[in-house]
């Protein structure tokens, strides 16, 4: 072979050396580039529980059995296997964590019997201690107990307390502060060690910040009034974040114990304020709750701006993990470093539950040091919830309480009206006394987790658990003084329970409004008899919000007291629950309507009631009589003319139980149906809206 002279071979060997220094050379300033264009990463998971409501066990209190689809003592489990997948992590409560439970009760009646004293930390604590929580929020919940009950309680925590938008008024219980200073710390910023994707560490300040609906003033008013003040969300955020960045926090994580809400909402003092928080400029993750609902999830797939594939409500970074501990929110955020500072690159929220509904199988095993380190409070709810009370003529269940008159509705209205009678000022008796009373537990807020949630007291002996079951809050009894046309008003706002059925229409039709009406605003009023015309638009919201309707309010007739029809200027006093009476949403509630507070619990009401008609025995246990707990049907549904064949229908749990309360309890022709892609865990039932069943 010939290669050539070797002045051709000099040449080439040239061309060669200087190519290959010319590649050496790129190769080199490719280096210097990546290098000096090479920004430090952070990927950091930020975790929340929230809504716990004492839920600390996995047990349920009201059927004294161990419950695998709730609890702390559960979701610990991945607490723990998601801060293993991560280099960085924090993890944070977003409030509604006293009370709700049994065991919260149970603190809280320890609480009163050692003289407003908590003796040991509170077991939240004592368990939630075990998980290095970062911060904790203060949800509307926590102020159910007053606030020395608060104070006692999370001064057990290892780890902060936030709220920024909660004030002091003249009292508010520590002589530190003054009129209008912040009751609690309103944000904290913590220096975290990080490590970045290269395996560096570099410090980053994490902010946080809390909220809670202004709401609380209402809802509370007899343990905050004069004590506190609640400013809005949105003007909090706005004065607060801005100080947060100036102070030099790298990222700011936002936790409000508040809901979505709507969009369009423009009122400053918003109760669910979250899609407008995501709207305030450097909050970079918000960490939610309050509405016991999962975000990001198909629920909100038509929620303006959403995208619930990488959870985030306006570009921000959102989640939302249901309630008592059904599952874990997480945020995964990617921070690049510009300059100085730290920015928000990237990130993804999901959430991650205990427990499968459709399979009905547990999805983590319990954290036995949650078990061991609340024992001794479990044990004592049990004895406290266990403590009898009395004995019930017939069950009571919630199955039908969104479709006929309810047992359990009635029994918590006629322990109110018993109690009034005797309690009311003189001058008050003289006026027709009615009560009001509304299911708190018909289905929750029907998802994959909500179908045990109906109360479920068997006839017989009574307990403490079942009082607690029947009635969930520690709401105060009121009495309100209003007229007959508010009385009208205040029906047709709880009608928008139903949705408008049409009459000439035979395809399948869905009675129960239960995405636009909560069931806990679905008041019955005791005392009077009336009828609801579904077949008529509603005239409100959930919100009470009176819409454009033709004719205005006509859902309900033929409302009567003493078999006389109601005049508009007609005077009655209303026997409710604080929540309600100083709420303001219901025509006739608000402030100036309450003519009388009982300050007394209407689950002690509902206690005594039950120990007084069954002739309790405290020395023995034992009852001589039976309370009767059967509904008196006061109300029901127009029938429906129709020259078609309707097909309405509404859904309730989907068991044998069930069925068999429907069969043994209906006024209306009942039938489950076989119906394909229902929730897990309910039933369809159709009902039907032309005539009553004979007695």
């Amino acid at each position: 072979m010939i290669f050539g002279n070797k002045s051709q071979l000099k040449t080439k060997t040239a061309i060669a050396l200087a190519v290959a220094a010319s590649l050496g050379l790129t190769a080199c300033n490719s280096d210097n580039n990546d290098k000096k264009n090479h920004k430090d990463q952070i990927k950091l998971r930020v975790m929340e529980t929230s809504d716990l409501h004492t839920n600390i066990m996995d047990y349920n209190y009201y059927k004294d059995a161990e419950d695998q689809t709730i609890g702390l003592a559960r979701v610990a489990s991945i607490v723990k296997s998601a801060r293993a997948e991560v280099k960085n992590s924090v993890l944070v409560d977003n409030g509604d964590l006293l009370q709700g439970s049994p065991m919260g009760d149970y603190m809280a009646d320890e609480f009163k019997k050692n003289n407003n004293a908590l003796t040991d930390t509170h077991p939240a604590y004592k368990a939630m201690n075990l998980l290095d929580y970062d911060v904790g929020n203060i949800g509307n919940h926590e102020f159910n107990f007053g606030l020395e009950f608060l104070d006692q309680s999370i001064a057990g925590a290892n780890f902060p307390y936030i709220n920024s938008n909660v004030i002091c008024d003249t009292n508010c219980g520590n002589d530190e502060l003054d009129k209008y200073d912040n009751r609690f710390t309103p944000y904290i910023i913590k220096e975290k060690v990080v490590v970045d994707t290269d395996g560096d560490e570099h410090k980053i300040k994490v902010g946080y910040i809390g909220f809670v609906p202004p709401q609380i003033m209402l809802w509370d008013a007899k343990n905050l009034a004069g004590r506190v003040e609640a400013n809005s969300i949105i003007e909090s955020a706005k004065i607060y974040v801005p100080q947060m960045k100036a102070e030099g926090a790298d990222i700011i994580v936002a936790i409000p114990h508040s809901g979505i809400g709507n969009p369009d909402d423009k009122n400053p003092d918003m109760e669910n304020a979250v899609y407008k928080l995501t709207q305030v400029d450097g909050i970079d993750a918000v960490m939610f709750g309050h509405s016991h609902q999962v975000f990001p999830s198909e629920k909100y797939a038509d929620l303006e701006n959403a995208d619930i594939e990488k959870g985030t409500i306006n570009g921000t970074a959102s989640v939302m993990p249901g309630r008592w501990g059904d599952n874990l929110g997480i945020v995964d955020l990617v921070l690049e470093k510009d300059g100085d500072s730290w920015t928000v690159v990237d990130s993804q929220s999901s959430t991650r539950a205990i427990f499968d509904a459709n399979e009905k199988t547990p999805l983590v095993t319990v954290d036995k040091d949650i078990h061991d380190a609340v024992e001794l409070e479990h044990k004592g709810t049990r004895a406290y919830v266990n403590a009898p009370i009395g004995k019930a003529s017939a069950n009571m269940y919630s199955f039908l309480s969104m479709a006929q008159d309810d047992p359990t509705v009635q029994i918590v209205a006629d322990a109110q009206m018993w109690y009034a009678q005797d309690k009311l000022p003189e001058n008050l008796k003289s006026l027709p006394i009615l009560s009001a009373a509304a299911p708190f537990k018909a289905g929750g807020r029907y998802s994959d987790s909500d179908s045990d949630q109906y109360v479920q007291v068997d006839k017989g002996n009574l307990a403490i658990k079942d009082a607690a079951d029947l009635y969930l809050y520690p709401n105060t009894m009121v009495a309100l003084k209003i007229t007959g046309n508010e009385l009208k008003e205040w029906l047709e706002c709880s009608a928008n329970q139903y949705n408008q059925i049409d009459p000439a229409k035979t395809e399948m039709q869905q009675l129960i409004n239960r995405d636009g009406h909560p069931t806990y605003n679905f008041d019955s009023i005791d005392g009077v008899t009336y009828k609801i015309d579904v077949t008529k638009p509603s005239n409100y919201d959930r919100d009470c919000v009176a819409q454009d309707i033709t004719g205005g309010s006509q859902r309900i007739i033929d409302l009567e007291y003493q078999d006389q029809p109601v005049t508009a200027d007609q005077e009655f006093v209303v026997i409710t629950n604080n929540y309600r009476g100083f709420g303001g949403k219901f025509a006739g509630t608000g402030a100036d309507y309450i003519v009388h507070d009982f300050a007394v619990e209407n689950r002690q009401v509902l206690t005594d009631y039950i120990k007084e008609k069954s002739e309790f025995d405290p020395k023995t246990g034992e009852s001589a009589k039976e309370i009767n707990t059967e509904a008196n049907y006061n109300w029901n549904f127009k029938n429906i003319d129709s020259s078609v064949e309707l097909n309405v229908t509404f859904e309730t749990q989907d068991s044998e139980k069930t069925h068999n309360f429907v069969e043994a309890n209906k006024r209306r022709a009942m039938e489950k149906l076989a119906v394909e892609d229902t929730v897990p865990g309910f039933a369809i039932y159709s009902i039907d809206m032309t005539q009553e069943l004979e007695d």
